[in-house]
């Protein structure tokens, strides 16, 4: 049991209080007040089993014959134990996760980039109160007027009047 309780993952449950957000705060104390009393209920429990004296029932018990076929039975006996079915889906979950949390993160890191040039870019232009016309056509192009498009701006044609 000792071998199997070492195998269990341990819980950095520091790291997952962080990821919880506050309107399921209690949920999580619940979980991890559950949690704990399960962990604390198992370590109280022996390792293995303890064993039984079978001499000593053979001599007290009156029967002749019935602690042998217990003690058969006893030993033949069985228990099947759960197979593991959802380790490894779990693990190729954590592995995509990971995967999808690094591209993130690098995605982000690029993002970055580009809004630290823009803010330089914004700390180093002109104020507006200061600018011309051409200043903020040459900051912001974006703002420039398309003679092509909008031939008469800011006035009407006379065909709309």
């Amino acid at each position: 049991m000792a071998g199997k309780r070492a195998a269990l993952k341990a819980i950095d449950w520091l790291a997952f209080a962080e990821r919880v957000p506050p309107n399921q705060r209690a949920m999580f104390n619940n979980l991890k007040t559950r949690s704990d009393a399960i962990g604390a209920k198992l370590s109280s429990l022996p390792e293995k089993p303890v064993t039984i004296d079978w001499s000593f029932y053979k001599t007290n018990v009156a029967r002749a014959g019935m602690v042998a076929e217990f003690e058969s039975k006893f030993s033949s006996l069985t228990i099947p134990e759960p197979k593991d079915t959802a380790t490894a889906a779990i693990n190729t979950q954590e592995a995509e996760a990971n995967k999808a949390a690094v591209a993130y993160v690098e995605a982000s890191k690029a993002r970055i980039g580009q809004y630290e040039k823009e803010l330089e870019k914004f700390q180093n232009m002109i104020p507006f109160d200061q600018m011309t016309i051409d200043d903020l056509n040459d900051t912001f192009p974006e703002t420039k007027l398309d003679k092509e498009k909008h031939p008469y701006w800011p006035h009407k044609p006379i065909a709309e009047l």
